[in-house]
């Protein structure tokens, strides 16, 4: 087992072609252990060179309604009325505190991502 850091790209793409050699390795086998410390490896790398951010708070919103067929008549028992409901969805309104905890309760939108950028 030859291991080494995942300096850049190039020792990244060599990772993931070491790690296909041994990615199906049985259980308890030196095979095994080096996939393991491969793709802890290639995470780490991944994480830090390109790291993938939580998705817009609205933009989650509006993939959610799209994911459950919702009008926005139907965010009014998580949002408030339909006003308010339109100022959100337009970004003319922030989020509060009791909105995102209705959203993540009733819809299942991850905190991560309704509290995204927020300071």
């Amino acid at each position: 087992m030859t291991i080494r850091p995942i300096r850049n790209d190039e020792d990244l793409r060599a990772a993931f072609k070491q790690l296909e050699a041994v990615f199906q390795a049985s259980a308890g086998t030196p095979e095994a252990d080096e996939a393991e410390v491969l793709t802890t490896l290639i995470e780490v790398y991944e994480n830090r060179h390109y790291p993938i951010m939580p998705a817009d708070p609205i933009e989650a919103i509006k993939f959610r309604m799209d994911q459950q067929g919702l009008t926005p008549k139907d965010l009014e028992p998580f949002i408030g009325p339909s006003g308010r409901v339109s100022e959100v969805l337009n970004r003319k309104r922030p989020l509060s505190l009791r909105m995102i905890k209705r959203l993540h309760d009733g819809l299942k939108i991850p905190y991560d991502s309704l509290l995204a950028g927020v300071a």
